[in-house]
């Protein structure tokens, strides 16, 4: 193939993937991303170059007579000057979705959505699949354990080489709705990136273009049979066989029983199935215990909407009873002005009085943002439901309140999308090296 893939924001967990995912059907690839312009080479970008991604700055020069086509995600403005390039040199645009649907083209395909959850459906989903012998072809929102190769790859990806697909299908910008799988996981819904009403209706769509076997999880009344916590694993039954979940928190209990319920609708054997989920080595950024700080367990997590949010934050709560001080940096302008009154009743209920909430400033990745709405003005509405916040500025505050909050018996969490300086809070609080994409050593 002599025609070059350029993907615009190349660095971000789902272009990332993509990335590989063409790399692996042998495509050339190209790519950009707003913080290399920064000067900042995250493992993530270093890792496709290695690979032999040619990396350049985002100001259109990537978009030549050789582009193929540009794969832009939702978050590429039109002004973005590779669009600007694209548009003025004849060269196809196409959307993130469309590139990942042509690619499992010709698998049997089982895409993987809802408001939240489906990074780690979709890696248990994979994994079983593995164990059961299926060899499926993956594509995650989040690095698996055990699918980097060392960081020789981008852990998001797995390669597979039999009939079977496994996708998370995005719904925040409706490009679930790109997708014509065989069958499909949604795993629950919320309000998030769009009303209640409206995320209801999206799915109802989706579901709607999926002729095999769908699980639901959006109308389930019952629950996971024989459904039990300890410490930091979960328990539960399915036809007679019992599973053990290696992540803590019911809700990653209700993820098992999804993805062990689909896999064995597709004739995967239970015992198989047992063996691989006591086997899975987590997600990356899904409560990942990252070391140990001052007698503290430190802890990093993606959570970034409220119910996101009061599942993990519950969870720590109930294993960390001497406090748990997070702190959290909203993901952009937009979501944070859509989920204020969410957030609001969800850190007053799953907040103690023992436990700190350090706000940061919205992540701003530029463009065109309405930035009226801002963590001030979120703090302020905590600090008046009787919310222990402090409302910091830079992520060196953020580092040293929490050290001096270290006690035996407590957590220090890190919880946001998008940064990649989170995960690197974390990985130093535990004084290791880490790097986003990669994971922490």
């Amino acid at each position: 193939m002599s025609d070059v893939v350029h993907v615009s924001g190349i660095g971000g967990v789902g272009m990332s993937a993509l990335a590989q995912a063409l790399l692996d059907q042998g495509a050339r690839v190209s790519g950009s991303d707003r913080l290399l312009d920064t000067g900042d080479m995250t493992e993530t970008l270093a890792c496709l170059a290695r690979q032999g991604v040619a990396l350049c700055p985002q100001d259109g020069s990537g978009v030549t007579p050789q582009t193929a086509r540009l794969v832009v995600s939702s978050a590429i403005e039109a002004d973005n000057p590779e669009m600007v390039r694209a548009r003025a040199s004849g060269v196809p645009v196409v959307h993130r979705a469309a590139e990942l649907a042509d690619l499992t083209r010709g698998l049997r395909l089982i895409a993987v959505t809802g408001t939240c959850g489906k990074s780690t459906v979709t890696a248990m989903l994979g994994c079983l699949l593995e164990g059961a012998g299926f060899d499926p072809f993956v594509v995650n929102g989040a690095a698996v354990a055990g699918w980097s190769a060392g960081g020789a790859r981008i852990g998001s990806v797995r390669k597979g080489a039999g009939p079977w697909a496994v996708v998370e299908a995005d719904e925040s910008d409706k490009s679930l709705l790109v997708f014509a799988p065989e069958h499909a996981i949604i795993t629950n819904a919320s309000a998030d990136h769009f009303g209640l009403g409206e995320t209801q209706s999206l799915f109802a769509a989706f579901r709607a273009r999926v002729p095999g076997v769908v699980i639901d999880g959006r109308q389930e009344s019952g629950r996971p049979e024989g459904l039990r916590l300890e410490g930091w694993n979960g328990f539960f039954t399915f036809e007679g066989v019992e599973y053990g979940v290696p992540m803590p928190g019911e809700h990653n209990v209700y993820n098992a029983w999804h993805a062990v319920r689909m896999a064995r609708a597709l004739g995967a054997p239970p015992d198989k199935l047992a063996a691989a989920l006591r086997g899975f080595g987590g997600v990356e950024r899904r409560l990942q215990r990252v070391g140990m700080c001052g007698g503290a367990m430190v802890v990093d997590d993606y959570a970034h909407n409220p119910e996101k949010l009061a599942a993990a934050w519950t969870t720590l709560a109930a294993a960390f009873p001497a406090g748990v001080c997070a702190a959290w940096r909203p993901h952009g302008y937009a979501p944070l002005r859509k989920m204020l009154e969410g957030l609001v009743p969800v850190f007053a209920r799953v907040c103690r009085p023992v436990d700190t909430l350090l706000l940061l400033p919205v992540y701003d990745a530029g463009g065109t943002a309405d930035r009226t709405i801002t963590s001030g003005v979120l703090a302020s509405q905590l600090r008046d439901k009787g919310v222990t916040v402090n409302h910091i500025q830079t992520l060196e505050e953020a580092e040293s309140v929490m050290r001096s909050k270290a006690v035996a018996g407590g957590a220090l969490v890190t919880f946001g999308a998008r940064d990649p300086d989170l995960p690197r809070l974390a990985a130093r609080l535990a004084g290791r090296s880490c790097e986003f994409g990669k994971g922490c050593v």
